[in-house]
């Protein structure tokens, strides 16, 4: 989008949050917009949680010097519970450091987009000022609806020590067993974010989100219908925002060697570990399965914990050898999750279903085996499901729950993922939506547009 010589550039500030699921979406909307000729000032938070998210911004910001960084320095909460929680508090606390700066932006800021961890401080401080102010939802549209509607489900709900089936009114049932665990627990920190982050959404001129019409079409229609939520705030799909075309990139020689479509990926995502016992017979299934792979293993929550690890310690030697004899590959530490899954030899993807690998898995028509882990991964993984984008073992507990799945089940479903014509066929029918999706004049193109045309009013 060109704007004339009388008619300067919006100027749109984002405000992240913690954790690579919701800052490698952010990078990326940052790029969409810049590359639509919009002026994109980023805030970066210091201190970080984790090394990725810290060498992620560096790339970043060397990749891209259009984008503006304005840093700011956030006192860390501590104490016990999820260290990316804690972060998102201790961000949601500081509008009054973070604010000011960007206040102060030459040329003046013309739109804030504000990550949904942030919304229920930065909402009221920014709505007085009379400056347009969006939030970016980093999951599902699906998510989005049970996140809105959740503080109606509690308020509603009689037997109040339960949360108990959600029925999402338009969209779907989510049953008990598919809400996020922290949420069952109404002193937990997440459980607290979550309600008053829903219930400010309707403070904000209007939702982005990164999926597509064509995937999510009940979703959307209900939420913009304000079937959900009365009064919502106008649901925005700009997705599949794209790959960021960093400086530094990851190679994987040892892809280039296989054959096409016949190594399954396997990732849980940036911030979920895996105990011994369950990494074990994941193992056992993977090599059962026949398949070869590509297996990223983490086993902290938080990478600058991660020691070291001895693979014939934690997988047992015979394990070890048995996936070095199938010419597979297991690997500690980052990798650039999509520039693997765009690879020709990349055929399928055993995935916890972060909203992050859906998008990309959809836009690279890899069939997903979806393994849950925790928060909004189980609405997810029915998506995958009902959209034809892949396979969910709705009785597969997630971590820390239930029994451990054991390696000849996990066999069959590989099998079952790598080999399926029916899902393939069905996974390249949605790949090929996603792509129209961006293509030009088509629905999250045309979506996106329309926004930029509106913050310039």
């Amino acid at each position: 989008m060109a704007f004339s010589g009388d008619q300067p550039p919006p100027h749109i500030a984002i405000i992240p949050s913690a954790g690579m699921g919701h800052l490698t979406p952010s990078c990326r909307l940052a790029t969409t917009l810049a590359t639509q000729g919009c002026h994109v000032s980023f805030v970066v938070i210091h201190p970080m949680v984790s090394n990725a998210e810290s060498n992620s911004m560096t790339t970043f910001l060397s990749s891209f010097p259009s984008i503006h960084p304005i840093h700011v320095n956030v006192a860390p909460l501590t104490g016990s519970g999820d260290p990316f929680f804690l972060q998102f508090e201790a961000i949601r606390q500081s509008p009054h450091l973070i604010l000011p700066l960007l206040n102060s932006s030459s040329p003046p800021i013309t739109s804030f987009i504000v990550d949904i961890a942030l919304a229920s401080t930065f909402l009221p401080a920014i709505t007085p000022t009379g400056i347009s102010t969006y939030i970016f939802f980093t999951s599902s549209a699906s998510m989005l609806a049970f996140f809105s509607y959740f503080p109606i489900h509690k308020v509603n709900k009689t037997a109040a020590a339960t949360v108990g089936d959600v029925e999402v009114p338009g969209v779907s049932l989510v049953p008990m067993a598919s809400v996020p665990m922290a949420l069952h627990d109404p002193e937990e920190l997440f459980t607290i974010q979550v309600l008053e982050n829903a219930r400010a959404l309707v403070q904000a001129n209007g939702v982005l989100i990164n999926t597509f019409e064509a995937l999510e079409p009940k979703a959307l229609m209900a939420l913009n219908d304000g079937v959900v939520v009365p009064g919502f705030p106008p649901v925005i799909a700009v997705g599949l925002l794209k790959q960021l075309s960093l400086k530094e990139k990851m190679g994987f020689p040892w892809l280039d060697e296989q054959p096409e479509r016949s190594v399954l990926y396997v990732s849980f995502g940036s911030r979920t570990a895996m105990s011994v016992e369950y990494m074990r017979e994941l193992g056992v299934g993977l090599v059962k399965s026949g398949a070869k792979f590509l297996w990223v293993i983490k086993m902290k929550k938080v990478d600058k914990e991660e020691e070291q690890v001895d693979l014939e310690q934690v997988l047992g030697e015979e394990m070890v050898e048995r996936i070095k004899e199938r010419g597979s590959m297991v690997v500690h530490g980052w990798v650039e999750q999509e520039e693997i899954l765009k690879h020709g030899a990349v055929g399928g993807f055993l995935s916890h279903c972060g909203w992050n690998s859906v998008m990309e898995a959809a836009l690279h028509g890899v069939p997903v085996l979806a393994w849950p882990r925790h928060g909004d991964q189980r609405v997810n993984a029915e998506l995958v499901r009902r959209s034809g984008l892949g396979i969910w073992m709705e009785e597969w507990s997630w971590g820390g729950e239930g029994k451990v799945v054991k390696g000849e089940e996990i066999a069959e479903r590989v099998k079952e993922l790598m080999e399926s014509p029916a899902v393939r066929s069905s996974v390249a029918r949605m790949a090929a939506e996603a792509v129209k999706a961006v293509g030009e004049g088509r629905s999250s193109e045309k979506n996106l547009v329309e926004f930029i045309a509106k913050l310039k009013g």
